[in-house]
């Protein structure tokens, strides 16, 4: 299966890394606004194509699925026209800034027919996989509480793409999707959203605070900062127990169950299984992923549209 890579950065290089570890995956073609650095990027992945543009890509006919690894605020630009030009398309999360340009791409997939999927890759750590089956076993009882905190110090840089508002910045978009996918994951979408934080000079989030209510009484609390550092970990309160998920609960290698550690080798720098999934499911013919399904990506995105409303972040919109 042939794949196109659209972007040169740190993300696009760490999981074409991992995407060449798939054997029944090609890289074949990488683009970049830049042609030195598409160039660049082939030689050292070894794609024999590269383009100075991403519509030089996606009019290869040869490529048959594009991973989307801009800037947040370019997701949905270059997945809709990817979708146009009838590529299957894998958009690394958030996979727009707003629900609208989230449900308008969702919609196009549907009607073309075409495999999409956010590119969240912590549903497909095997230790996520084996929590959200212990879950359903019922090992830690009924689950009413969830909390997870991802962030870290970052300095204050207007242009920089965590603090620029037009390229999407902001802790939530970047580091709290996280905690509100893996809550969701296993709450299912709240009922209330109470969000609270500050903002940086640039009108992007800083920090944010979130409160997802249950009509039931269950609730999550989740965090995302660029001004502290909290563990970025997650913990699952159930009525029988408790499931710990240390640091780096996005990607981690070890969980502890009701005070058993349980461990599990991540392969390559962990975006391989997703990988695999895209592979599968566009050869099964399927244009969705149960495991991180079209539903489940607009739950996430009304939560965090919901929240960034209340925190008063405006992000332009391009569509």
């Amino acid at each position: 299966m042939r794949w196109g890579i659209v972007a040169t950065g740190g993300i696009a290089d760490v999981v074409t890394a991992d995407l060449l570890r798939v054997a029944e995956a090609e890289v074949l073609a990488v683009s970049s606004r830049q042609l030195p650095r598409a160039l660049e990027f082939a030689a050292k992945h070894g794609i024999p194509r590269a383009y100075g543009g991403t519509a030089e890509l996606l009019a290869d006919p040869d490529v048959e699925v594009v991973y989307v690894a801009t800037p947040h605020a370019q997701h949905y630009e270059v997945t809709r026209a990817a979708l146009e030009a009838g590529k299957h398309v894998l958009c690394e999360k958030p996979i727009t800034l707003d629900l609208a340009g989230a449900r308008d791409l969702v919609d196009l997939a549907r009607e073309r027919g075409l495999f999409l999927m956010e590119a969240m890759w912590t549903r497909f750590n095997p230790l996520i996989r084996e929590l959200r089956g212990l879950v359903a076993e019922g090992v830690v009882g009924e689950v009413r509480s969830v909390r997870a905190d991802f962030g870290f110090v970052h300095e204050f840089l207007p242009q920089h793409r965590l603090w620029n508002l037009a390229l999407g910045g902001g802790s939530l978009l970047d580091l709290g999707v996280y905690p509100v996918a893996f809550a969701q994951m296993l709450l299912g979408e709240p009922a209330v959203v109470h969000a609270h934080g500050s903002l940086a000079p640039t009108g992007v989030d800083a920090e944010a605070a979130l409160l997802l209510g249950y009509p039931d009484g269950a609730h999550a609390l989740l965090t995302s900062t660029l001004t502290t550092a909290p563990a970025a970990s997650a913990t699952v309160y159930g009525t029988k127990g408790r499931i710990d998920v240390p640091d780096r609960m996005y990607n981690p290698d070890r969980i502890v169950v009701n005070g058993e550690e349980r461990r599990a080798e991540i392969e390559g720098s962990g975006y391989t299984p997703q990988l695999r999934e895209v592979v599968a499911r566009v050869r099964a013919g399927d244009t969705e992923s149960p495991e991180m399904s079209l539903e489940d990506t607009l739950a996430v995105m009304r939560t965090m549209t919901t929240a960034l409303d209340q925190l008063g972040v405006r992000y332009p919109v391009l569509r």
